[in-house]
């Protein structure tokens, strides 16, 4: 599959909204309790224009063909101004979807490459992310990239 990697634009509106929708359906079918679907656009279109105007921050797009088969959504963070945190900026991936019928073959890989050159363009050398427990095959593809759980979320129910 040959795949290419650019930054999203509106006229990809439908497109990412298709993909979102399935990466939010596989959420909230694991985790119904936290995530519902969303009755309508799974994004309204001010979130994706804001995210195209926010010059630290990305929706990147993987196409096969003139096809839109993956995104990935970057910005760039700074760590709270208090005292216990150490100054820093870093990117924070807050989603990254492959549609599934792309799975498997690189597209996955090619967007979070393009993510770390993006970042490093930004002059950031540091990359956040969150994946839910009961995503292991994104968990497994996360370590293969070479990241590490820094932190745990963790929930009781009463």
């Amino acid at each position: 599959m040959e795949i290419t990697i650019r930054e999203a634009t509106q006229e990809d509106f439908d497109a990412l909204d298709d993909i979102l929708a399935e990466g939010d359906t596989y959420h909230s079918e694991a985790l119904p309790e936290v995530f519902r679907p969303a009755g309508g656009p799974a994004r309204p279109d001010e979130f994706l224009k804001q995210a195209l105007a926010d010059q630290d921050a990305a929706i990147l797009v993987a196409e096969s063909g003139d096809r839109v088969v993956g995104l990935a959504h970057v910005t760039v963070r700074e760590s709270p101004d208090v005292p216990i945190f150490v100054p820093r900026r870093y990117a924070h991936v807050s989603t990254l979807v492959v549609r599934r019928e792309a799975r498997r073959a690189g597209v996955g890989r090619a967007l979070m490459e393009r993510v770390h050159r993006w970042a490093l363009d930004k002059g950031v050398t540091e990359i956040e992310l969150g994946v839910w427990e009961f995503n292991q095959p994104a968990i497994a593809f996360y370590e293969r990239l070479g990241y590490t759980t820094a932190r745990r979320s963790m929930h009781r129910r009463l």
